[in-house]
C-alpha cells in the first residue's frame, strides 16, 4: 500500500474540455461538419496546405461530408444531450436511481474508497478467474499484447481497450484471464462504463459497481455526458479505460455502427492513448442473455487481442488541420470499426476451429 500512497493523495483533477470540442455544434447539427470558407493564400501558405494532403482526411470530399451528415442525422433521434454537465440529466431518458453523487467519488477517491474498492475488485477478480479459467474452456490469443499495454506502457500514457459486447458477463469476465496481480488490483485494473439502468438502479447496486470502478453511462444522453468526461479525465491521469463501443449488449450479434463516445475520449485525451482492440466469442454461452440468468460450465470461450492501434499521427493531423470535432470523432471511431471487422472475422475462425 505504501507504493500507492502518492495515488491516495492525488490532488483534485479539473477536466478542461479541448478547445476543438464544444457542445455546439455537436452530433445533432450538420453545420458543424462544414469546413471554414476558403481564404486567399500566399504561396507559402499554399505549400503548407499541400503538406496536409498526406492526412487520410479530405474535408473537401463531398462523399465524406455527405456520409457523415447522414450518420449524424441517424443519431439525432437518440441524442438528447446538449452539454456535458450532470445538471442536464433531465431529458427524456428515465433514470431509475439518482447517480449524480457517484461522479465526485469516482473523480476524487478517498482512502476509504480505495480500501473498499480493493475488496470488491479482489472478490470480482477471483470469481471471474474461477468462471473463465476453471469452470469453462477459455483460450486467449495474443495475450502478450494486452499484458504489454497494461503492465509496460510508458508512465502517464493512458490505455483504451475496446471490445464487442455479447454478454453481461463480458466485463468483468474477460479480465479473469489476466494474472491475479492485475485482475485483483484496484490500482491496475480498468475503469469501465456501465449502463445506469442496469447496474445503478439501487443504492446497494450503485455502491458495488462504483467500488468496482464502473462509471454510470446514460444511454441516449450523447457524447457530452459526465461518463465520457470522466473517462477523458482518467485518460489524462494515464489510467486504463475499457469501452464497449457498440453501446449495448449486442444479443443479435449484428454489425452495429459504433458509438462516437470512444472517438471523443481518444480525441480529447491530453495524451493519445494506446488503443487495444479485442474480440471474444462464446461469452454469451457462459452467461446467456435469456432466463434463467445463471453461469454455465464447460463452455468454449475464445478471446483474441488485436494489434494496438497507433493513432497518434492521425489524431494530431486532425487537430492540426482544425477538422471539426464531430467529423474528427467519427473518423477516429471508423478506424476502430475497421479493426473490429478484421478482428471479428479472425476470431470467429479461431473459435470455429476449436474442437
Amino acid at each position: 500500500m505504501k507504493k500507492h500512497k502518492h495515488i491516495l493523495s492525488m490532488p483534485k483533477f479539473l477536466y478542461v474540455q479541448a478547445p476543438e470540442a464544444r457542445p455546439l455544434p455537436d452530433d445533432r447539427s450538420s453545420p458543424g461538419l462544414q469546413p471554414p470558407p476558403p481564404q486567399p493564400q500566399m504561396p507559402q501558405q499554399r505549400d503548407q496546405s499541400q503538406q496536409t494532403e498526406s492526412l487520410h482526411v479530405n474535408l473537401s470530399s463531398h462523399s465524406i461530408r455527405q456520409s457523415t451528415e447522414k450518420e449524424l442525422k441517424q443519431q439525432e433521434s437518440s441524442s438528447q444531450s446538449k452539454d456535458s454537465t450532470s445538471s442536464n440529466m433531465s431529458s427524456g431518458v428515465e433514470i431509475p436511481y439518482p447517480i449524480d453523487w457517484i461522479f465526485p467519488r469516482l473523480r476524487n477517491p478517498s482512502k476509504l474508497w480505495f480500501i473498499t474498492s480493493q475488496f470488491v475488485i479482489t472478490l470480482v477478480g477471483l470469481i471471474s478467474k474461477f468462471v473463465l479459467v476453471l469452470m469453462n474452456k477459455t483460450k486467449v490469443h495474443n495475450k502478450e499484447r494486452l499484458m504489454k499495454a497494461v503492465a509496460k506502457r510508458p508512465k502517464g500514457i493512458p490505455l483504451v481497450t475496446v471490445s464487442n459486447h455479447y454478454s453481461c458477463f463480458d466485463d468483468p469476465g474477460i479480465w479473469g484471464t489476466l494474472p491475479i496481480r492485475y485482475v485483483c488490483n484496484t490500482f491496475r485494473i480498468r475503469w469501465s462504463m456501465a449502463a445506469h439502468d442496469i447496474c445503478f438502479t439501487k443504492k446497494m447496486h450503485a455502491m458495488f459497481f462504483m467500488y468496482g470502478k464502473c462509471i454510470p453511462v446514460v444511454r441516449g444522453h450523447g457524447v457530452y455526458q459526465e461518463a465520457i468526461n470522466l473517462c477523458i479525465e482518467k485518460c489524462a491521469l494515464g489510467h486504463w479505460v475499457h469501452v464497449f463501443p457498440e453501446g449495448k449488449v449486442n444479443m443479435e450479434k449484428e454489425d452495429l455502427r459504433l458509438k462516437w463516445g470512444v472517438g471523443r475520449i481518444i480525441y480529447e485525451s491530453p495524451r493519445i492513448p494506446i488503443i487495444v482492440p479485442m474480440w471474444h466469442e462464446g461469452m454469451d454461452s457462459v452467461l446467456p442473455n435469456v432466463e434463467p440468468y445463471k453461469l454455465h460450465w464447460g463452455k468454449k470461450v475464445t478471446i483474441n487481442i488485436g494489434e494496438p492501434l497507433d493513432l497518434s499521427a492521425f489524431v494530431q493531423g486532425l487537430k492540426d488541420t482544425r477538422v471539426p470535432e464531430p467529423v474528427a470523432r467519427k473518423l477516429i471511431t471508423d478506424k476502430i470499426q475497421d479493426a473490429f471487422r478484421v478482428l471479428r472475422s479472425e476470431t470467429e475462425r479461431l473459435h470455429g476451429e476449436r474442437a
